[in-house]
């Protein structure tokens, strides 16, 4: 465990936060001043409050972790004592070790040097928990930037995110890379690319990859984004259909043809849409059976004296029966009837 040392009080005295929050906040009525002024001065306070909030959250987590381990220690070596404690402060258990793994990353990140108490300073609280639970490579730009006197927010945590995956992936050409580093592709728009490239067996990725080399921009980074992600869904749903895994259809020639005519999305939603038939009719027969023999046994344990349960039999033999008749508005105007005929009868 991380001790609290001298490190921590850099932190207190880097966030220079009194424990009494008193802010001279703008008149909302108040038309002398100018919409500028009026955000900025918002804009102040809630950083301020931002901050305040990261420092308290830091602090709690470093509280419970010395509290349950003390209790490891101690304790009866279930944490009991450890749950009592946050059950008398109705804390929950996901909630406490959330706040312990943003102190030991806090700790982590200031004992190992990556970053100046003082730069702490700089960071939202939603964008240092997102540093915190980021790779290496990631904390590593983030906090650079926060020591260069950045401020970092959600927005630059994934900006960086987006420049670092963009620009370490095996998935993107050169020419890609050499577009994004000189602005004329945004990193925002490759960072879904190779999202959804990665999710493709390799012979997709190859291609997919060429076709990004041969017209490398803005426009086709977008198209091959949203080809990726078709292709996943039609492969994806395409490996769960049956009938497709049950007949010699060669899927992936289906696949070239559908490319060919431009025409991919409709095939993967047809395939997607299949998938959901078929789960259905089977999650269908199998509640239909438990009806059917729930039927059975009320009318076996009913007779003469319960009318009304024979009734109540009778309208949902509609249901239970080997037809089955359900109406597809409240008028009853229209009406859908399925014959079940199922081999294991």
């Amino acid at each position: 465990m991380a001790e609290i040392t001298d490190s921590a009080n850099e932190l207190i005295a880097a966030l220079n936060i009194g424990a009494d929050l008193n802010f001279d906040l703008p008149n909302p009525e108040d038309e002398q001043i100018s919409e500028m002024d009026f955000q900025q001065q918002v804009d102040n306070a809630w950083l301020v409050c931002d901050r305040f909030d990261l420092q308290t959250e830091i602090w709690r987590g470093r509280i419970l972790r010395v509290i349950r381990d003390r209790e490891k220690k101690g304790g009866d070596g279930r944490g009991t004592g450890f749950l009592n404690w946050l059950k008398d402060r109705e804390i929950s258990k996901s909630q406490a070790y959330s706040w312990i793994e943003l102190a030991n990353s806090a700790d982590k990140l200031l004992e190992d040097g990556q970053l100046d108490p003082a730069s702490i300073n700089n960071f939202s609280k939603r964008a240092f928990v997102e540093t915190a639970k980021a790779s290496p490579e990631i904390q590593q730009l983030v906090t650079e930037a926060a020591q260069k006197g950045d401020r970092i927010t959600r927005r630059e945590v994934r900006q960086l995110t987006d420049e670092w995956t963009a620009m370490s992936s095996d998935l993107l050409p050169d020419e890609v890379k050499e577009k994004a580093a000189d602005g004329s592709i945004p990193t925002r728009y490759l960072a879904p690319l190779v999202k959804e490239i990665e999710k493709l067996p390799p012979s997709h990725q190859t291609a997919l990859h060429h076709e990004a080399s041969v017209n490398p921009s803005v426009d086709t980074v977008k198209q091959l984004t949203s080809d990726a992600k078709n292709l996943a869904k039609y492969l994806d749903a395409g490996a769960q259909v049956q009938a497709i895994n049950q007949s010699s259809l060669d899927l992936e020639m289906a696949l070239e043809e559908a490319l060919r005519l431009g025409c991919l999305n409709l095939a993967a939603d047809m395939v997607k849409q299949a998938a959901q038939v078929e789960q259905t009719i089977a999650k269908f027969y199998m509640t239909w059976k438990r009806l059917g023999g729930l039927s059975d046994r009320l009318y076996v344990d009913t007779g003469a004296s319960t009318p009304h349960l024979r009734s109540l039999l009778n309208c949902l033999d509609r249901l239970s029966g080997d037809i089955i008749e359900v109406a597809l508005d409240d008028s009853g105007d229209r009406t859908i009837r399925l014959k079940v005929l199922s081999d294991a009868d």
